[in-house]
């Protein structure tokens, strides 16, 4: 037996709550751009080393510090695995998934205001602030995309997800860039140079600019959405039960199947490929900050351009092979990081990265919306899916990375094996193109 008004209507299409969820990509991605990508693995990689001695304690143990850095990352990322189906199907059972995004997102962004204080007295306190920012951040995450089929119609859905993708990658550009002046003239803040004061006032931008916009996304999102409360069971029980017929439609599902595999293997590669950029260039390379930051402040630029261009391509050629088409770029980048040797080719690199990477998450998350039942109201549950194997990639992606560097002591091999990713990724992606075809034949 289900209560009364087991479901709040929702207008699809209203363009003041779709600004205030486009809003959310703007107020995050500053973490993935500051935290994740450039700021903090630069600066981590400079109070982790002591000279050429690459190695740092952690709770007793001595390791190397990029696969310490790379192995954060994957705990991070797996408990948000473990977690985030029971969250998401109570949030599907109680309507609450506003409320379990806020949550996420304060945990997310008061960890990255803690990072003001990390320098190399406390690498321990300082790992596991990242951690906990990338817990949120990514927690958050799942919540945040469930509400794309519950506001826009599925015709709009591509267009909407690209542009907050772009919206994304415009804001934390903004950011980056004062960041960027704090950093490399800290004179005109009246900061003296050589300190690591303007890298962990960065951080503690991260924090003030993520809450501070985030406030527009939860002012206009619906305080509940599709709800299902039952009269017997516990929640925590009954969200599982929802987790498992979801489990089960899934499994039924040839093209759901068969893409959530081809999409586990992409994401192994362009998840790490994200996370460990900066500390390739930076570590492999021997880059510096003054290359590392603008280079990777151009990756954002070019993938406001990519995420819209993917957008007009999918209107052209479909979903499935744009997706393809990106997947196949990706893999080429890949082969010509492993060869790269110097600053000119690490930033070639990054602009065809830059043109890719914007549109392939943008297509993976518009293609699977369009793949959910029509009839279904658990798009938390089913955006769960998504997002578990969205994290267990990254998971696999990034304890793979760093593993392969601890037994060859080479980064190089551990970039081989992201192309191999994708070729795998690439191959389920092309058998579902051929059922697609065949279907269409039939």
């Amino acid at each position: 037996m289900f209560k009364r008004k087991e479901v709040q209507p929702i207008r699809k299409g209203d363009k003041k709550v779709i600004r205030g969820w486009v809003m959310y990509d703007w107020a995050n991605s500053v973490y993935q751009l500051t935290i994740s990508s450039t700021v903090f693995p630069i600066y981590y990689n400079t109070v982790t080393r002591n000279g050429s001695d690459f190695t740092v304690g952690f709770f007793g143990t001595r390791v190397i510090n990029t696969v310490l850095y790379s192995w954060a990352i994957a705990a991070a990322y797996l408990v948000m695995a473990i977690t985030s189906p029971l969250f998401s199907s109570m949030a599907d059972y109680t309507g609450r998934r506003k409320a379990f995004m806020e949550v996420f997102t304060w945990i997310g962004a008061l960890s990255c205001g803690l990072l003001f204080f990390f320098d190399r007295s406390n690498i321990e306190f300082g790992i596991i602030a990242f951690a906990m920012g990338t817990l949120g951040y990514g927690g958050s995450i799942v919540f945040y995309n469930s509400f794309l089929p519950v506001i826009a119609e599925p015709e709009d859905q591509d267009r909407v997800s690209a542009r907050g993708y772009s919206m994304g990658y415009l804001g934390s550009v903004l950011l980056l860039l004062f960041n960027l002046c704090l950093i490399m003239r800290p004179a005109w803040f009246g900061i003296p140079g050589g300190s690591g004061l303007p890298a962990r006032l960065s951080f503690l931008s991260v924090f003030l600019w993520w809450i501070g916009f985030s406030r527009i996304t939860f002012s206009r999102l619906p305080k509940y959405t599709f709800r299902k409360r039952s009269n017997h069971g516990s929640v925590i029980i009954n969200g599982y039960r929802e987790l498992l017929i979801v489990f089960k439609q899934v499994s039924k599902s040839f093209r759901l199947s068969i893409y959530l595999s081809g999409f586990f293997f992409i994401m192994m590669g362009l998840l790490t490929t994200m996370f460990m950029a900066a500390t390739y260039g930076e570590k492999e390379l021997g880059l510096k900050e003054n290359i590392l930051i603008p280079t990777i402040l151009v990756i954002q630029l070019v993938g406001i351009a990519g995420a819209w261009l993917f957008a007009r391509i999918s209107g052209r050629i479909g979903n499935l092979k744009a997706l393809v088409l990106s997947i196949f770029i990706w893999i080429l980048i890949i082969i010509g990081a492993y060869f790269i040797s110097d600053a000119a080719g690490f930033i070639i690199t990054a602009l065809f990265i830059g043109l890719v990477m914007g549109g392939s998450q943008s297509l993976a998350r518009s293609t699977y919306s369009k793949m959910l039942p029509e009839s279904t109201t658990d798009h938390t549950s089913f955006f769960s899916f998504y997002d578990v194997m969205e994290k267990m990639a990254t998971v696999t992606g990034t304890f793979s990375f760093g593993i392969i560097e601890a037994i060859t002591g080479n980064m190089r091999y551990s970039v081989l094996a992201i192309g191999i990713f994708f070729a795998i990724g690439l191959a389920f992606m092309m058998i579902l193109l051929r059922h697609e075809r065949m279907t269409r034949d039939e």
